[in-house]
């Protein structure tokens, strides 16, 4: 959500004047993430989010996510909805740059999540894992095994600039987890980016999800594995099972995981880190000149890779 392209106010204006939402009253950018350009606009009617899709997102996908959003929030999911304009259409065209406004969703995002905020993040990913499973769309992951090769291909050759013997240590990663990735758990549309910044709370109470920009189809057991990375660990790079107690019994709740979706969550969670490790490892590598926000470290990644190589079954994480 760094903010890469700026926008005039004779461009908000006029990007405005298609839609039914009122003047601006204010418009400032928000200084979080790294994918697109988000600002936050207050009309004269209330508060909204108007993003502009930088170039890591790609303009076939956007029917998609939107879409999904809007599915979404038809069957009682508190997340972002796409705002229409006079013609109907959620899409338009901003700076050179596909854009859109959503509605404005209230809250804030744990800074340094509890156990509190684990039982209530397990029980709305499932809600969004059942309310998705009519969703008609389709759209693959395309940072699975074979995305994560070609993201290794941008970084190996660097990687040991990072850490020594970085590279030697991803490239047996990558092809054990290729040989043994699972082929026939329950799937369904995914979040697969729910981390922290992701999930809005009124204190404890969580208030929505956003950013389903990273949405595909996909194993429903590797979002939970990729919540897990985000929600689990603390700054020490401990795992707290307290945490993923909480928040796989809250999800199993509301849509119970089969004997094998367990089974095969230390591998999913492996991939799941190896994934976020190898994004980060290429945006550290190949940072981008007046972003708002630094790249993340890429180590972190490395650090809850080799705790979930080390898991022996899904008892590590709470389950009974």
């Amino acid at each position: 959500m760094a903010v890469y392209t700026p926008v005039s106010d004779q461009e908000l204006a006029a990007f405005l004047a298609d839609y039914e939402i009122g003047r601006a009253v204010s418009f400032k950018g928000i200084a979080e993430g790294v994918e697109n350009s988000n600002y936050f606009l207050l009309t004269d009617q209330g508060p909204h989010i108007l993003t502009l899709y930088e170039k890591r997102v790609a303009p076939e996908d956007l029917p998609y996510f939107l879409g999904l959003m809007e599915h979404l929030a038809r069957r009682g999911l508190d997340c972002p909805t796409p705002i229409h304009g006079r013609d109907g259409a959620v899409l338009r065209t901003l700076c050179g740059r596909p854009a859109a406004i959503t509605s404005f969703l209230s809250g804030v995002w744990p800074l340094r999540p509890t156990p509190a905020h684990c039982a209530p993040l397990g029980e709305a990913l499932a809600k969004m894992h059942v309310a998705g499973l009519d969703y008609p769309a389709r759209r693959e992951n395309a940072l699975s095994v074979a995305g994560w090769r070609a993201l290794f291909a941008q970084s190996e050759a660097r990687a040991d600039e990072v850490a020594p013997g970085l590279a030697l240590e991803l490239a047996a990663e990558l092809e054990e987890l290729a040989g043994r990735w699972p082929g026939d758990l329950p799937e369904g549309v995914i979040h697969a980016d729910l981390f922290p910044d992701n999930v809005f709370f009124d204190r404890e109470k969580l208030s929505g999800l956003i950013d389903f920009y990273f949405a595909c189809n996909d194993f429903l057991a590797y979002d939970i594995a990729i919540c897990l990375n985000a929600w689990c660990f603390e700054p020490d790079a401990s795992f707290n099972v307290t945490k993923a107690r909480l928040m796989l019994n809250a999800y199993r709740k509301v849509r119970p995981c089969s004997a094998a979706e367990l089974d095969a969550l230390p591998l999913l969670a492996r991939g799941a880190a190896l994934r976020f490790l190898l994004t980060r490892l290429y945006d550290w590598l190949n940072q981008v000149d007046g972003a708002m926000v630094k790249p993340k470290d890429p180590m972190e990644y490395i650090k809850k890779l080799r705790f979930h190589r080390a898991v022996e079954g899904p008892g590590a994480y709470g389950i009974t």
